[in-house]
């Protein structure tokens, strides 16, 4: 027992030089958080020459990114949205003069007022659902004759700003089927000759007969508020395309046959100067569906 007290107390001598430096460290292992990096502006010298090289944006090592690497709008100036070019000019953002370049100044308000009144005028007056067809509902028109009348008839004045020089009875899907004549077929064979198309001139539109009056033939479409002929189209200048005397006549005919070929689809019977001695001064345009498709000629 001696022996082991006396070992003891060696060990415990021997190692108190060691135990006096084993001192706790004065700073924590753990590494410290980098500083949260900010972006910067870039230098004036890289405004408008493309973007930064990369050794602009990394500084040397450990100090880690400094500024943004999302590259920001260059500034232009005016002068150099006028020119096309980097001329020098007030400095601007580019969104901000995309932005008032793009907006409509303002219509005076008297314009506004006049557009207001036209837009009320054209939903007080617009029949079939259509602000392009103007005119008013009339009351059901029955028929003399037996397959003659109109259940839904209309008084039609004009279509798609093209007034007809007689306001005309018929019925609704005859008068949406004049409005697409009107706008793929007269308009675009006018185009921009004499002002543009002012009015049709009607020739007939509802009325309880036969087909060319004949006695005992079939009640005309006519009869049934389908069909409305049509013998010239007025111009702004107050001149006229007939179909009398313009069919073949150069550019009188060039539109006037134009405009035939893109009746034929709308309406189901188109019947022009060359269909019979009856249509040599108008055309004939009714809405009658065919198995076989529309009849024109």
């Amino acid at each position: 027992m001696k022996l082991w007290g006396a070992l003891r107390l060696f060990s415990l001598v021997a190692l108190a030089p060691l135990l006096a430096h084993a001192e706790a460290p004065s700073t924590s292992l753990r590494p410290e958080a980098r500083p949260e990096a900010r972006p910067e502006a870039p230098p004036e010298a890289l405004i408008g020459t493309g973007a930064p090289s990369l050794g602009a944006v990394i500084l040397s090592e450990g100090q880690g990114v400094t500024r943004s690497l999302r590259p920001q709008a260059r500034r232009v100036s005016v002068a150099g949205f006028r020119s096309g070019g980097e001329a020098a000019g007030r400095a601007v953002d580019p969104a901000s003069v995309l932005q008032s370049s793009l907006r409509p100044a303002p219509r005076p308000r008297s314009v506004e007022r006049a557009a207001r009144r036209l837009v009320l005028a054209r939903a007080k007056g617009q029949i079939c659902g259509d602000p392009s067809l103007q005119g008013e509902r009339i009351a059901p028109i029955p028929g003399r004759l037996p397959g003659c009348g109109v259940a839904e008839p209309i008084r039609l004045r004009s279509v798609s700003g093209v007034a007809l020089t007689t306001a005309s009875t018929m019925d609704c899907p005859t008068a949406k089927a004049l409005k697409t004549w009107v706008e793929r077929g007269v308009k675009p064979a006018v185009g921009t000759r004499g002002g543009g198309v002012s009015n049709l001139r009607v020739v007939a539109h509802y009325a309880c007969r036969t087909r060319n009056h004949r006695p005992g033939a079939k009640i005309s479409e006519h009869g049934k508020g389908r069909a409305i002929d049509i013998a010239g189209i007025g111009l702004n200048d107050g001149s006229e395309i007939t179909l009398l005397t313009g069919w073949n006549r150069g550019a009188d005919g060039r539109a006037l046959r134009a405009m035939w070929s893109a009746a034929c689809g709308p309406f189901g019977t188109v019947l022009g100067p060359e269909a019979d001695a009856a249509h040599r001064d108008h055309f004939h345009f009714d809405t009658a569906r065919y198995r076989a498709g529309a009849y024109c000629r």
